[in-house]
């Protein structure tokens, strides 16, 4: 967006006029908006102070300082002596250096101090040979100040000694963000591209863990304000993912969005957090407040910046007070404070989370007045101990899917498979019609699920399966349940496709090769009209024109080598069948149909062709592999 260049300005809403007019400014915060405009600030970065007094924003030449008592006074300007522009900025989030914030310039950092109106540089950190990304101040210390560049290295200084770096974290890849962890001192995270490394600074040599969270760049990396396991990561692959980084292969719980998303971060109370969405058109709304234990649609949007969000934080209000307050920076060069009252706040709870929170708080009163009757420290010790399991209870609601987004997420287009659900009952229906057996399956969802709680599965009438079958089956499935829930992971998905593996290979094994292939009448998706859907304007759960699963590629490996995988040569593309496009290679093996002749290769392409197959060999001759889906055998004239 290119910003004319007009004189320095600043514009008051009329809302925020007249509470100048009549005074109390501070005072009529609590039921108004205010609305500040810079004309000429071109600022991309902004920064609140641990009190809540003061903004700064980065803009193209200047630091400008707003006063958010008082934001009609014209915005004090600190200049600085380089040709390269102002980046990140971030202020010191503790109390005895809440004067004290830093600012990036190209490749180094410079530390401003801000006191009685006037603010200077008085120190600089230089020792990255790249422009600097991303910084970020610790939680716990408030000399200890994280920077992260392109050039591959994250640096820990202590601003008591500027002179070099105290740790050097090699990261092989450049970093575009870096965070302190908000409940443990010596954990930090970085982003790469779409990757995030979680580092302990007592062991530099190496990362902790190694999170492949997006196939696209992450824009956003935020802690969990009360879990030092769990942080969120917004991508440029329209969605925010939560992660526990000690189940690093598999994300806790995800945000769907049709658009990418900027930022993400948890809020200052309840299970809320706010989303920056990078819309198509400018005035669409970007700025979103969700809770985290439903992703259906968000519960506020804040409307009024006319583009893109570059910036938000919150206002530390006064003790006692239960309201917050959101500033916001946008493109449009307005700087806004939004109020969120108790009301607004109540949203980002469930009533599940609310009911449990009273109960514990009656719990508490009740057993105050039973331990005056009691001999002292006989109860107590009990009393903290469930009190702590509640809320360990509580916290885990935050991190899981509940079972209707489960089912709104589920991706099961397998032919002859047919799954209904219904949310209200927790319960669902899968049936399959596979060569001349019939499989009809009930799966029950107990309350707690999937917190350490597995479903049930039941074999109903009109199943056709042999009894051993059956118990085979089901004890595979409630395996595969167990170890996804003990994660608290939900497993109907990897479930179902475990139902159909197994139904396939038996049934090859005891019919004929063809016959014990699915056969396709009509393809048969999954039936959710059991329970009412909730569409989302940024949210969608049914995708569309999915490309089929990449049949050849080449990346060089750390060696230096370049390692490639193809289809046959003898194979050519033929036209696309009338059937569901699989969603993986793995989910290959449920797609192969009668429908589709077995590949006939050429005895020498035989051992190349096995490297390709997805499921086992069922013969020599006839052999069902990747390439029969889009590829058929080139004509001897070719």
């Amino acid at each position: 967006m290119s910003i004319p260049s007009t004189r320095e300005g600043l514009i008051v809403s009329q809302r925020s006029r007249d509470c100048l007019l009549f005074g109390k400014m501070a005072a009529r915060w609590s039921s108004e908006n205010v609305v500040v405009e810079f004309r000429d600030a071109q600022a991309t970065a902004m920064s609140v102070d641990c009190l809540g007094s003061h903004a700064v924003l980065s803009g193209r030449h200047f630091l400008y300082m707003v006063n958010l008592e008082a934001p009609s006074e014209a915005p004090r300007k600190i200049g600085h002596h380089s040709k390269w522009d102002l980046g990140t900025v971030q202020w010191n989030p503790h109390r005895s250096e809440s004067n004290v914030f830093a600012a990036s310039i190209n490749q180094r950092v410079d530390l401003y101090s801000w006191r009685d109106g006037c603010g200077e540089a008085h120190t600089s950190l230089q020792g990255h040979t790249r422009v600097i990304s991303d910084l970020d101040w610790s939680w716990f210390d408030p000399e200890l100040l994280v920077t992260s560049s392109v050039d591959t290295y994250i640096y820990i200084w202590d601003t008591r000694d500027t002179r070099k770096p105290t740790v050097a974290l090699s990261a092989v890849a450049g970093a575009s963000q870096v965070k302190w962890n908000k409940k443990n001192q010596h954990l930090l995270a970085s982003s790469h591209d779409g990757d995030v490394r979680v580092w302990d600074k007592r062991k530099p040599n190496t990362a902790v863990e190694y999170v492949a969270a997006h196939l696209s760049k992450i824009h956003g990396l935020d802690w969990h304000p009360d879990n030092e396991f769990i942080f969120a990561t917004s991508s440029q692959d329209n969605s925010v993912r939560f992660w526990d980084y000690r189940q690093p292969r598999k994300y806790l719980n995800i945000l769907s969005c049709q658009v990418p998303v900027w930022k993400a971060r948890y809020t200052p109370f309840s299970n809320g957090l706010v989303t920056v969405m990078v819309p198509q058109l400018r005035r669409e709304n970007s700025l979103l407040l969700w809770s985290t234990l439903d992703f259906n649609s968000p519960v506020h949007a804040f409307v009024g910046h006319d583009d893109v969000v570059l910036e938000f934080q919150w206002r530390p209000q006064k003790e006692g007070s239960k309201d917050f307050q959101l500033v916001t920076w946008s493109r449009d060069q307005t700087l806004r404070i939004w109020r969120v009252d108790p009301q607004l706040q109540k949203l980002c709870v469930s009533d599940m989370v609310e009911d449990l929170m009273e109960g514990m708080s009656l719990t508490v009163e009740s057993e105050k007045s039973l331990s005056s009757q009691e001999p002292e420290g006989q109860h107590s010790a009990g009393l903290a101990a469930d009190s702590l399991q509640d809320q360990d209870s509580a916290a885990g609601l935050v991190l899981t899917q509940t079972l209707q987004q489960e089912f709104s997420l589920i991706n099961l287009q397998i032919r002859n498979v047919n799954v209904e659900m219904d949310a209200m009952n927790r319960s669902c229906v899968v049936s399959a019609h596979f060569g001349s057996h019939q499989v009809h399956l009930v799966v029950k969802f107990p309350a707690q699920y999937p917190n350490n709680a597995a479903p049930s599965f039941q074999f109903v009438t009109p199943t056709t399966i042999p009894s051993a079958m059956k118990t085979k089956i089901q004890k595979i499935l409630r395996d595969t349940s167990f170890q996804k829930v003990k994660r608290n992971q939900n497993c109907l998905e990897p479930c179902v496709r475990q139902l159909v593996s197994c139904l396939e290979s038996d049934m090859t094994q005891e019919d004929s090769p063809v016959s014990g292939l699915f056969v396709l009448s009509n393809p048969v998706t999954p039936s959710l009209q059991a329970f009412p859907r909730v569409t989302n304007t940024y949210g969608s759960y049914q995708d569309a024109n999915i490309p089929f699963p990449r049949t050849s590629g080449a990346r060089f490996c750390g060696t230096g080598c370049l390692v490639y995988f193809t289809r046959p040569i003898t194979m050519h593309r033929s036209a696309p069948p009338t059937e569901p496009t699989p969603r993986s290679l793995s989910a290959l093996s449920a797609y192969h149909s009668g429908v589709l002749t077995p590949m006939k290769m050429r005895s020498e392409s035989q051992s190349t062709l096995r490297l390709y197959s997805s499921s086992p060999t069922r013969s020599d001759k006839d052999t069902v592999s990747i390439s029969s889906f889009y590829y058929k055998e080139r004509k001897s004239d070719d």
